[in-house]
Order: structure tokens, then C-alpha cells, then sequence
């Protein structure tokens, strides 16, 4: 039998108040054109996309055993109902056994998970000089590397240091096969940023963070982005990036979408947990190595969509930030927007934008321990 929900439903179209009829994907969607700011009611979005998770609830993607599952079981009561799991730079036997982890979630969905999608894999294809939180096992890439890996669980992002000998060509060879290419990590130059989107590259990885910056002569990867990307992500936590940073990222990127670039710190309380082979802190709202370095967040997607409207988005603009771009981005027409045929993947929210329910596929998922 199918459900329903109601309230003020945000569509490809705009939003509509009315209701939405769906099992595990949605059937119809019935009511009138509206201004929320018209009624009181509840707020219906598209479930929020994660394309950058390293963890939450205590739990590490580079751990074996349950760790993922956990992640996205965490994630999903904050709102996010797919998400790609993100690797961290290690040696290739520990990249193994975590993608052997990350694919046994991907292969055995349970209930109450959000959607694992794939891998996003951040390293070790990165710059040593720019290793930012990742540990210091960074090597060049070929695509056979790359392959071998992909074979053990399906990557659909990968991020890589474009300056690197060989690593053009692999942009190139990577996009070939399907694979979306981040530059990230990286001391290339403006010029070397521009090449690789010329032979493939889709985009950024945590803009501004962990790349070169942007100066008036020596723009740098920052401003490769800004001057040519038309996607990037950006980690809206409010400490890797100052609001007016992110707003002018907004102007000139126009599909830029927000990550979480979560750790297991994320949900937990302050204290010391694992990042890869690396011991980070968290402390007042963020997550640090011991020499102070930003070492991912402890952001959830609700929070992240509350942070982008407190900065001044519209809430339809914020929600296409959190959802809608990022599907886009990999290509995922079945996801992150609400219309007929799509999963029925959602969030509701109250009008102070705090959760009220969240539906992963249908399943309407526990948030009792959120």
C-alpha cells in the first residue's frame, strides 16, 4: 500500500502544496503552485547527497568490519539518503580492505542506511607537498592502479594532484572509462588546473581547501575554478570556508554543490578518533591534527543546509546545494529531486528546518538516536 506525506513540496518546477504519493519510488505528486512563506506548513525536499564521507558515529571508512554501515546508518538520520564513501591515502593494502568493506555496504543494503553509491577515492593520487589531514603515503597513479581498485568496489569519483607526472594522461584516460576526475591535494598552477579540465576533469575537491590559492598574478587552482569549473564541491561547516568565500563560489561556479567531508568524529562527543591511520581531535565543533590542521568536519547535511540559509540562500537554492547538484554531477537521474519515478528519497522538515522525517527508498528511517 502506499504512503503519503503532505505539505509544501519543492519540485523541479518550484514548490507545490499539495502531496506525494510513493512506495519505493514515488508515484505522483498532486497540488497547486505556492510561496511557502504563504502557510505554515512542513517542508518536503529531495534527500540530501553526500559525495564526501570518511565517517561518523565513531566508525572510520578505512576501518574493516561494520564501519561503513554505521557511517551511513549515521548519516541517514541527519537527512543524507545516498552518499559516496571517501577513502583516505594509505598504503594500497589498507585502500583494499576498505573498499572491500565499502563494497560488502554496497552489495548488502540493510534498513536504516543511506544509499551507498559508490567510492569517492581521495587518495593517494594526490601531491605530497599538499597532503592537508591525508596521511603521508601519496604515489603517482596509472590506470591500471586505478582498476585494480575500481575492481574490488565501483569508484565513481576520484581525486588526483594534475601537476603529478603522468597524471594529465590519467584525467584524460579516467574520464574515458566513465570515471569522475577531481583535482584536489594539489600545488599545480591556474594553467594546470585548466589543462586537466581541458582532457576530462569535472572538478574540485573542498574548494579553497588543501590547493593552491587564488592571487592576482598567480591565480592558481582556486582560480582555475572559480575562472572555468561549472561543478565543484565546498565543505559549508563555516570554519574551512568563511561565508563570503563560499558566496563568491556561488557566482562564479554555477552548480556548486556542499559535502560533509565528515569524519568519525561526526555525531560523537569531543574527543580523539581515527582519520585513516592519522589520530585526530574534536574539539569545539571541529576536527583537528595535533599541529591544528583541519582534518575533515563533524558536519551533517541538515546542518549544512541550515548553515547555506543562514548565510542568505533561499531554501530551494540551498536544497539544490545539498541534493540536486551532486546527483547531477555523477549523472544520477533517479535521485535529489522530487517528480514521478524517482526514488522516493526525502526529507521533512519544519519550518525552523530542523527534521521531522526522513525516507530513504521509501523506508521511513528511525531518528530517535539522531
Amino acid at each position: 500500500m502506499a504512503s503519503q506525506l503532505s505539505g509544501n513540496i519543492l519540485t523541479p518546477q518550484g514548490w507545490v502544496l499539495g502531496a506525494v504519493t510513493f512506495n519505493q519510488r514515488i508515484n505522483a505528486i498532486e497540488g497547486a503552485s505556492v510561496d511557502p512563506a504563504s502557510n505554515t506548513q512542513h517542508y518536503i525536499l529531495p534527500g540530501f547527497i553526500d559525495l564526501h564521507v570518511h565517517g561518523a558515529g565513531g566508525k572510520d571508512t578505512m576501518e574493516a568490519g561494520d564501519a561503513t554501515q554505521v557511517i551511513a546508518r549515521m548519516h541517514a538520520q541527519h537527512g543524507t539518503t545516498s552518499l559516496l564513501a571517501t577513502t583516505m591515502t594509505a598504503p594500497l593494502s589498507d585502500l583494499e580492505q576498505a573498499l572491500q568493506g565499502i563494497n560488502r555496504a554496497i552489495t548488502q543494503h540493510q534498513p536504516g542506511m543511506a544509499r551507498i553509491l559508490g567510492v569517492h577515492l581521495e587518495g593517494p593520487y594526490i601531491n605530497p607537498g599538499k597532503l592537508g589531514a591525508q596521511p603521508d603515503y601519496a604515489q603517482k597513479a596509472t590506470l591500471s592502479d586505478v582498476q585494480k581498485l575500481d575492481a574490488i568496489a565501483p569508484i565513481k569519483l576520484i581525486t588526483v594532484a594534475p601537476e603529478i607526472e603522468g597524471h594529465l594522461e590519467l584525467v584524460k584516460q579516467l574520464t574515458a572509462i566513465g570515471m569522475k576526475v577531481q583535482l584536489g591535494h594539489t600545488l599545480g598552477t591556474y594553467e594546470e588546473g585548466v589543462a586537466a579540465l581541458e582532457n576530462g576533469a569535472a572538478g574540485f575537491t573542498h574548494l579553497f581547501n588543501a590547493m593552491t590559492r587564488l592571487d592576482h598574478r598567480a591565480p592558481g587552482m582556486v582560480g582555475a575554478a572559480l575562472a572555468h569549473a561549472n561543478y565543484s564541491e565546498i565543505i559549508p561547516d563555516l570554519l574551512h570556508v568563511h561565508p563570503g568565500a563560499i558566496k563568491a563560489a556561488m557566482r562564479a561556479i554555477p552548480h556548486l554543490y556542499c559535502v560533509t567531508d565528515s569524519t568519525a568524529a561526526s555525531g560523537m562527543p569531543d574527543g580523539q578518533y581515527m582519520l585513516g591511520r592519522q589520530q585526530v581531535h574534536k574539539c569545539q565543533g571541529g576536527v583537528r591534527l595535533a599541529d591544528g590542521t583541519l582534518a575533515g568536519s563533524t558536519l551533517t547535511m541538515d546542518q549544512a543546509l541550515r548553515n547555506l540559509v543562514s548565510i542568505g540562500l533561499d531554501l530551494a537554492d540551498a536544497s539544490k546545494r545539498v541534493s540536486t547538484f551532486a546527483a547531477d554531477y555523477l549523472g544520477v537521474t533517479e535521485r535529489g529531486r522530487l517528480q514521478a519515478q524517482a526514488y522516493a528519497d526525502f526529507v521533512v522538515l519544519d519550518r525552523d528546518l530542523n527534521l521531522i522525517a526522513v525516507y530513504v527508498e521509501g523506508e521511513k528511517i528511525d531518528l530517535v538516536n539522531a
